[in-house]
């Protein structure tokens, strides 16, 4: 019997097991349906190593719910980029990277049959050619090595660039490696580049990091990588819908990449592209894609992506709405009356959060917000943010209005409630203080 490892080997395993469990916290034990509760176990083990300091337990009705909980303007590393270093290895792996690396030290290049001779000759070790190549290849992709041609023979020797040597060259490249291992995308690339150096990020914190998106990070490299080479891709992904159930639906679409989009609001990443099986726009959240895989390419990109570019400028938000590639949209309008004397400052807002529609004053202390949208929910989601300057709504769509209408007498209730139990606590305290009194 094979006993626990903290070392994996499917990363697309790990990355599902810690959003569902650890960081939307929302499944407990008794919601694991791959293979054996021992797997949950030794999942939840390898988890609890690298996050030991960052857990949260929560006993519920339904079983101990383990969540992720941190402050990001609290830590100088992203506690999740320990998932990217626990990927197990061959032997062979091991073994090769570090004899290669070693042979190739002197700068001296040598052919394949060569470097596999030195490998013998040094180690006491015959590889086989085949394994020797795919390890030169790999590196040579990554530009770990170099490779070059006498003849029809090539030659690989190691490259002269290390962190070392672009540090001591290139003023300020430190703090800037110290700044990107936080902030940016595939940021794990910096810390690593820190931690083959022995040094941390000990001057940036960062207050609104959205830590999890490193675990998006494997999906969207693929994504960008097709986007790169204009290809399709076929994507494996759950709806937002089923986002809390116990066992998603998955479901398999091919889609063009076109664009990634990021919130500002929730900090969430889309991506949007192209659905030729249903010839329309959609886009995807990245948390909510399982799997990329790469196909043919697409001949007709350029126009695909003017289209999209059009469409874009009638998209309040990441929504194309029920519709096709090409169509109608949907007018709204909002009144809103805001004090132009005390609140410049709603005003400003308001113009500047306006995207793809247009602000036009109408009356003294009136504003008039119109837009022609695909998707007119999310103009009402963002107006509910202008709360008691509404004057009235127009246009959209029905159920848009009618969710609007009934979110406004959930919240007047809500309150309502609250205001009747704050009287009640208060008058009850009084008749307490008249009793002791007395």
């Amino acid at each position: 019997m094979s006993g626990f490892s903290e070392l994996i080997k499917s990363f697309d395993k790990t990355r599902d097991y810690m959003r569902d469990f650890f960081i939307y916290g929302y499944k407990v034990r008794n919601d694991f349906k791959r293979k054996s509760s021992r797997t949950y176990d030794d999942e939840k083990r390898r988890v609890e190593s690298w996050l030991e300091n960052f857990l949260r337990y929560e006993d519920s009705a339904r079983g101990r719910k383990i969540s992720i909980c941190v402050d990001s303007g609290h830590i100088h590393e992203n506690p999740l980029y320990q998932a990217y270093y626990s990927k197990s290895f061959t032997d062979n792996d091991i073994k090769l990277h570090f004899f290669l690396l070693d042979i190739l030290r002197d700068k001296s290049p040598l052919s394949l049959r060569e470097l596999t001779e030195e490998l013998d000759k040094r180690f006491g070790i015959l590889f086989d050619e085949q394994t020797v190549r795919n390890k030169l290849k790999e590196y040579a992709d990554e530009e770990i090595i170099l490779t070059e041609k006498h003849g029809k023979t090539a030659y690989f020797r190691s490259s002269d660039d290390s962190a070392e040597k672009l540090f001591d060259e290139i003023k300020g490249l430190m703090d800037a490696v110290k700044f990107y291992s936080e902030t940016q995308k595939f940021g794990v690339i910096g810390n690593s580049i820190l931690k083959s150096l022995g040094l941390k990020n000990d001057l940036f914190f960062m207050k609104h990091n959205y830590i999890v998106h490193t675990l998006e990070d494997e999906i969207l490299l693929k994504i960008t990588e097709a986007m790169r080479q204009k290809r399709f891709v076929v994507l494996r992904s759950f709806s937002g819908k089923q986002r809390h159930t116990a066992n998603p639906t998955e479901n398999e679409n091919t889609v063009l990449p076109l664009q990634i989009l990021s919130s500002v609001q929730t900090g969430r990443r889309y991506l949007a592209g192209y659905l030729p099986d249903f010839k329309r726009f959609n886009s995807f959240r990245l948390d909510s894609i399982r799997s990329v895989k790469l196909t043919e390419r697409a001949e007709n990109y350029r126009l695909i992506q003017e289209k999209y570019e059009k469409n874009m400028k009638k998209c309040f938000g990441v929504s194309f709405g029920e519709r096709r590639d090409s169509g109608t949209v949907t007018p709204i309008k909002i009144i809103l009356h805001i004090d132009e004397k005390n609140e410049g400052f709603v005003i400003e807002r308001l113009d500047r959060e306006k995207r793809c529609g247009t602000v036009e004053k109408i009356a003294e202390n009136t504003f008039a917000f119109t837009a022609d949208v695909f998707d007119p929910f999310e103009v009402m989601h963002w107006a509910k943010t202008f709360i008691g300057r509404i004057v009235s709504v127009e246009g959209g769509c029905d159920a848009a209005r009618d969710m609007f209408r009934r979110d406004i007498y959930r919240m007047e209730k809500m309150y309502i409630t609250n205001k009747i139990n704050e009287e009640n606590t208060e008058n009850g305290e009084s008749e307490n203080k008249n009793d002791n009194i007395q």
